[in-house]
């Protein structure tokens, strides 16, 4: 069996701390908003919804970076991340405040996830 690198380990060390937030959010999202607008609530969750699917992407970063070694896988996982941080985070503030911390936040989030989408694509290929 082949050990993993220190790059993947890294990754998926992230996407496991990432999916345990997910799942903790997600609990919260589910029970948590009995007294909030339904609008919240549904932001709220929204944010846990793409949060788990992007720490699943990171687990594709871990596997990727397993087999390459390159500088747009590191750019796909940090994307992911920043994408999480940014684009959720403002999402699950909103959802808890109904006040955007800082407008623009989300959109650059969504950017950086869309970045790191084509940096994974394009590593993925490059290392063919």
């Amino acid at each position: 069996m082949r050990s993993m690198t220190e790059q993947a380990r890294l990754w998926l060390t992230l996407a496991g701390l990432s999916g345990t937030l997910a799942v903790g959010l997600g609990a919260y999202g589910a029970h948590g908003f009995d007294d909030s607008p339904e609008y919240l609530a549904h932001s709220f969750n929204t944010g846990v919804q793409y949060h788990m699917w992007h720490t699943l992407a990171l687990i594709g970063v871990a596997w990727l970076a397993n087999h390459t070694d390159g500088w747009l896988t590191k750019l796909a996982g940090i994307g992911f991340l920043a994408g999480i941080i940014l684009f959720c985070g403002t999402l699950y503030v909103f959802g808890l405040t109904g006040d955007l911390p800082m407008r623009g936040l989300a959109p650059a989030g969504g950017i950086s996830l869309m970045v790191a989408w084509l940096a994974l694509a394009l590593a993925a290929w490059r290392g063919r």
